[in-house]
């Protein structure tokens, strides 16, 4: 089945979503040099591993709207129309670098993915509705035995926003990064020194069906953790692995109040949580109620959609991006101003997105979108520049 169209899915017909709320305030605030139509994405594989690599350049080409890929050069090809069932997409691999070398291609600008795999080339299909993004969650999924991640990234007349992400798996480890007009460089997303391991080792040690998340082939090899989001919809996970904590903010905050202050810029803007009737109603400062939220479940937590949806408007979007940082990091009990952007504070309570917890511990800089709304707190891990003259693509090893 093709994704569905949420923040988690990140749809190639739109500006990615994990960028969406930092492209719309991410054009920069002074005069820049106009943003080539193409810049250069250098690769290096320090991955250590001697199987080929394949990358692919998919999005949406933002002059025309259209799907497709990009080649080496950074040439656009729209994709052809796609059949139900889905028909193979044409081969848009391009040969990566070998072990220990490095390879620059061309990027456009974009709304996509940079995807790489290892070993064989990925089984990308077309429906009438457009591209089939690899769904690993699904056994039968033709990717499910190949070693594959991707990078994010919008290149548009404002700049170049590239990320890491694990919103929806931890698999094989990479860095981003950009060089800036200056000619220094800004990068994200390396693992510490044994960081790979340890991650599964630590996910491994983790009771309450944690380790269900794994995915591993038939020899054993391990391939990726999913995300708690699909381990709750493939039943990996139970589906009330939050509960506990979500009857416990439930309980606070019908005898208190939950501050929400979106808007790091904005600091008179506040919302007011209450909950009665078993809904939390936000009011705004007149008093008047603004948004309400039903009790989330996992899956809406883990995933900041359904019953924490975050429409892009300018309150309940903010609110809700809000709250779903506080669930995943647990910080709703400890602090009633939210959001929490103490780091110490994060993911202290016995329940906790305990996958996203890994995730930051074994991150270098401690930063990455572990899930959909790790910008809360500017807790990602991304690289943006207004006038970038290349971007990174670093393999790491799986050690």
């Amino acid at each position: 089945m093709p994704h569905t169209l949420t923040r988690r899915a990140l749809p190639l017909t739109a500006a990615t979503a994990l960028l969406g709320g930092l492209l719309a305030l991410g054009a920069p605030d002074h005069a820049e040099a106009a943003v080539p139509d193409t810049i250069p994405l250098k690769i290096t594989n320090n991955s250590g591993r001697s199987e080929p690599v394949y990358v692919y350049d998919l999005g949406t080409q933002l002059s025309s709207g259209r799907q497709g890929w990009a080649d080496a050069n950074g040439v656009f090809h729209a994709w052809p129309a796609g059949g139900n069932p889905p028909t193979p997409a044409p081969d848009a691999a391009i040969p990566g670098p070998a072990a220990g070398q490095s390879k620059t291609i061309r990027i456009p600008k974009f709304s996509g993915r940079i995807y790489f795999s290892y070993g064989q080339k990925l089984d990308f299909r077309l429906t009438t509705g457009g591209l089939v993004q690899p769904a690993v969650q699904n056994p039968s999924d033709p990717n499910r035995n190949i070693l594959f991640n991707w990078s994010e990234y919008t290149l548009n007349d404002s700049g170049l926003w590239l990320n890491s992400t694990q919103v929806d798996m931890f698999s094989a480890p990479y860095a981003v990064g950009v060089q800036r007009s200056d000619g220094t460089v800004s990068s994200t997303g390396h693992l510490k020194s044994g960081g790979w391991t340890g991650f599964f080792n630590a996910l491994r040690g983790q009771p309450g069906g944690w380790a269900g998340l794994i995915q591993t082939r038939s020899d054993g090899t391990v391939l990726r953790a999913l995300s708690p989001l699909y381990g709750v919809e493939t039943g990996a996970l139970p589906a009330n692995v939050m509960d506990d904590y979500v009857n416990r903010v439930w309980q606070k905050y019908a005898t208190s109040t939950l501050t929400v202050t979106p808007f790091a810029d904005q600091p008179n803007t506040k919302y007011y949580g209450r909950v009665s009737g078993n809904v939390m109603n936000f009011t705004n400062a007149s008093g008047a109620v603004v948004t309400s939220f039903q009790k989330p479940d996992a899956a809406s937590i883990f995933g900041c959609h359904k019953l924490l949806d975050a429409p892009n408007d300018n309150v309940r979007g903010p609110i809700s991006r809000t709250l779903c940082a506080g669930f995943n990091r647990s910080t709703l009990l400890v602090n009633p101003n939210q959001p929490d952007t103490t780091t110490a504070n994060f993911y202290q309570d016995t329940v906790t997105n305990h996958y996203a917890r890994k995730i930051h511990a074994q991150m270098a800089d401690g930063k990455a979108y572990a899930f959909a709304f790790d910008d809360v707190g500017n807790q990602e891990s991304l690289v943006h520049d207004g006038s970038p003259q290349q971007a990174y693509l670093t393999l790491d090893p799986l050690s």
